[in-house]
């Protein structure tokens, strides 16, 4: 008799769960039902007999971690199997392996209670080393350089192995700062010694584990005899090898991912190790669920029509056997104000005519700085909404100064808990006071609070130090207080007697504002969420899944919390809103009605990702993964000008609306004005809106630094110097200067060789394609830009090859000058700003 588990799944399907002895690539188009798929593959194993223990599953967030396990537990059939799928190691990458860092954290060097720093805690600290070195703080910020040392720690480059590379060395001479390497060092220096790991040293050390200890991983290696990874194209280098480590022996590995969706590179994810899956394991079957069950075919072909464009790519066709559905509506906007009215009106009138909820709705954009003109559209039309971007209320203020004193009393080396909380509330003890807390530390090569603690204990005959000694006391007496305490008391408990005798509560309760009401209330949410750590601990161990002496900590419940990412919360209050969001982190989501505003060159794709072909490519993916989310409807919408940095630019459309093939599009745009011209006196709108929006898509122009073929968009260097390689970062963290990956050279007009290939001739294609329902002139008003016909302002005599002077792009040339009614617009290519498209009325230009 059939198992249950197969009910229900297509053939790909039931083939991708079967055939769970060897080496597995399962193909997962977008809406394919992979997860069932994952779930069903693990059921299905453990009801033919394969330990639970053996398994090892691993995700990307913790929500999707505790889904997967909850459906397995649903799917088998009697206790003692559900028992079995409860003893999986299931979990994100860095739970799991940071699970296996406190078993041995001793051959590290680390105690089993080691700290882990977020963010916040890294840049502090690398913001106190920079001030350390007195170095430019323009230039060494903060957020740079944790960027850097993250792509080094994923690359697996450790700060020895960095300062020992010239090409590296070279590297940061030319992006002007040279000291990262040193910086680097000394913040690796100073974890350790805090005793902490940041996120990225819990794949490192691992790593270092691994290849270090030979026991420790041959042990891993025989309990963990399946291996199966979720969204395997999001891995980077340091999450390969581990996987590639630990299946050497048996390579029972299962993957599944869609190299289509590959967008997080800037993370140090790398698309190759899903495309080179079976040259790592030749033995590998390969299973491609290409049948999409969220979208309509429309949008499933329209998506493949777009995606077909990249050369780097796992061959699938995906289809859909759902409703045709309607055609993708391509909104057409004078400037981004108008784009943000017209997207709004055409979402509420859409979501009320379905009866649908808000939460069916989301708009998509590239950059976060293009939410703020759609909010005030959402504001004025009373449309509830939120915005996407993370987590945030462990970024409370209130909420880090709490855990700042937890992270304290269970790792007393942790100096960047210390400097957070050590006059809060306020004690008394100035920057001045917290400097010398640290000259003693470093002079007796301890924490900030080992040097507190013993000055307390053995008062110092140093005046300075007398007077340390008298501000901090009662600081250390009350962390030596709640750490003895620690073990006395329960989770919640113990969370609430810190956040009062720390005085957090006391402080906030005596100011009487919404403000500390506010913040009471996230502290009560902290602390309840303690008690729900020990219920769901307490639970674990009724069920088996835990021995009774596994009892909830404090430490663990501190880990949870640390590793929580922004896709494992879900706010009540959310539910029925409108979603704004980037396209980032809209992967694995779905909506019913779904805009994708921005579509324009140079902001999506981004004017920087398109500097080579690799960033074009995943900019090509990134709005895959848009067009994908919509289940019913998908709109997208662009704008013609736009103000970057106070001026106000012409935008040439995304060559992403070129790559959908035609026939998905709507092409209803003379309905709209005709319905225009009815509603507005004197029957003169669609003569209007025809004059207004005359700019169509055009062909490459002479000059232009890309064009349009049916492949991906040409692009040369600029100033004769080749595109900057991408160079992975496990293969020694960038490349060497001095050639150009891509073959050929030339400046930005050059008609030399392509590094795409030779362009496709393409003819412009029908501006009826281009939709513009119920445009306003109130854009056009605000310029002073009149219509057709007006005598030209006065701009000012430029020429097509006359060198001017920008306030903020410097010194370039004028390629090519077009008049408009009352302006000239001008396309002008700078020597470092590349190509920009200005108006003269705005510019500001110094004529040279």
């Amino acid at each position: 008799m059939e198992s249950p588990i197969l009910q229900g799944l297509n053939p790909a399907q039931r083939d991708a769960v079967v055939n769970y002895d060897s080496p597995s690539l399962i193909i997962a188009g977008a809406g394919s039902g992979k997860t069932r798929v994952l779930t069903s593959r693990i059921a299905y194993m453990i009801l033919n007999s394969v330990p639970a223990d053996s398994i090892l599953a691993m995700t990307f967030t913790n929500k999707a971690a505790t889904e997967i396990r909850t459906r397995i537990i649903d799917m088998v059939p009697d206790p003692l199997t559900k028992d079995q799928a409860r003893r999986i190691w299931m979990g994100t990458f860095h739970s799991v392996f940071l699970r296996l860092l406190r078993v041995y954290a001793d051959l590290l060097g680390y105690p089993k209670t080691f700290t882990i720093y977020d963010s916040s805690d890294s840049r502090n600290l690398i913001k106190n080393i920079v001030k350390e070195l007195d170095l430019d703080d323009k230039k060494y910020t903060p957020a740079r350089l944790a960027s850097r040392i993250s792509f080094a720690k994923n690359g697996l480059i450790t700060p020895g192995a960095y300062l020992a590379n010239g090409s590296l060395e070279a590297e940061d001479r030319r992006a002007q700062i040279p000291e990262f390497g040193r910086i680097y060092n000394i913040y690796c220096e100073r974890c350790k010694h805090n005793k902490a790991m940041d996120f990225d040293d819990i794949l490192l050390q691992t790593n270092i584990l691994l290849r270090d200890c030979p026991e420790v991983l041959a042990r891993c290696q025989k309990q963990f005899q399946y291996i199966l990874i979720d969204e395997y194209q999001d891995t980077n280098y340091a999450q390969y090898i581990i996987i590639r480590r630990l299946s050497q022996i048996h390579s029972r590995v299962c993957v599944v991912g869609d190299d289509a969706q590959s967008i997080y590179s800037f993370r140090g994810a790398t698309v190759d190790n899903i495309l080179t899956f079976q040259k790592d394991f030749p033995d590998a079957q390969i299973f491609k669920l290409e049948q999409n069950y969220r979208s309509t075919q429309t949008i499933v072909n329209a998506a493949n029509s777009v995606i077909q464009h990249n050369s780097k790519r796992l061959d699938k066709t995906c289809f859909s056997e759902g409703a045709r559905g309607e055609k993708i509506r391509v909104l057409k906007a004078y400037n981004d104000r108008e784009e943000a009215e017209m997207v709004v009106s055409d979402l509420r009138d859409k979501v009320r005519a379905a009866g649908d909820e808000w939460a069916e709705a989301v708009i998509l954009y590239r950059t976060n700085s293009q939410s703020a003109v759609l909010e005030d559209n959402l504001r004025r039309r009373g449309i509830p909404y939120r915005i996407y971007k993370g987590s945030s209320f462990y970024d409370h203020k209130e909420i880090k100064d709490l855990m700042a004193y937890i992270r304290l009393v269970v790792n007393p080396r942790d100096d960047e808990a210390f400097r957070r909380i050590v006059n809060y509330p306020a004690r008394g003890i100035g920057d001045t006071t917290v400097q010398r807390i640290a000259q003693t530390a470093a002079e007796r090569g301890v924490s900030m609070w080992e040097a507190v603690d013993a000055l307390v204990a053995e008062p110092p005959a140093d005046a300075v130090q007398k007077a340390i000694v008298r501000k901090v006391a009662e600081f250390v007496a009350m962390i030596r207080s709640l750490a003895a305490a620690r073990g006395e008391k329960g989770l919640y408990d113990f969370g609430h007697e810190i956040a009062s005798r720390s005085g957090i509560l006391a402080a906030y309760r005596s100011e009487n504002t919404p403000e500390a009401t506010s913040a009471l209330d996230n502290i009560e949410e902290l602390l309840n969420s303690m008690q729900l750590f020990k219920e769901q601990r307490d639970a674990e161990i009724r069920n088996g899944e835990r021995q009774p002496e596994e009892e909830a900590t404090i430490e663990e419940w501190l880990q949870n919390v640390m590793l929580m990412t922004d896709m494992d919360k879900d706010d009540p209050e959310d539910r029925n809103k409108v979603t704004l969001m980037t396209v980032h982190s809209a992967k694995g989501l779905e909506y019913k009605h779904v805009y994708i505003v921005g579509l324009e060159e140079n902001l999506f794709p981004s004017q920087r990702a398109v500097e080579t072909p690799d960033g074009l490519e995943e900019e090509r993916r990134l709005f895959y993964v848009a067009l994908t989310r919509a289940k019913v409807a998908a709109t997208l919408s662009y704008a013609e000008m736009r103000f970057k940095w106070g001026n106000m630019e012409f935008s040439r459309p995304s060559c992403f609306l070129y790559e959908i093939d035609p026939q998905y599009l709507e092409t209803a745009v003379e309905a709209d004005g005709e319905r225009l011209a009815r509603r507005e006196e004197g029957g003169s709108a669609l003569d209007e809106l025809r004059r207004r929006f005359d700019y169509r898509f055009q062909q490459k122009q002479p000059g232009d630094e890309r064009g349009y073929g049916s492949g991906p968009a040409q692009r040369f260097p600029r100033n004769g110097q080749p595109g900057r390689p991408q160079g992975g970062y496990g293969s020694g963290y960038g490349a060497s200067s001095g050639s150009s990956r891509f073959g050929g050279s030339g400046s930005g007009t050059s008609q030399g060789a392509s590094r795409f290939g030779a362009p496709k001739p393409r003819t412009a294609p029908d501006p009826a394609l281009v939709q513009t329902p119920r445009p306003s002139t109130e854009g056009m008003r605000r310029l002073g830009v009149r219509p057709a016909g007006d005598a030209a302002a006065a701009c000012g005599d430029y020429a097509v090859g006359q060198r001017v002077e920008h306030q903020k792009f410097g010194v370039g040339i004028i390629r090519r000058i077009e008049m408009l009614a009352e302006d000239q617009k001008l396309v002008i290519a700078f020597d470092n700003a590349g190509e920009k498209t200005l108006l003269a009325k705005f510019a500001k230009l110094t004529k040279l």
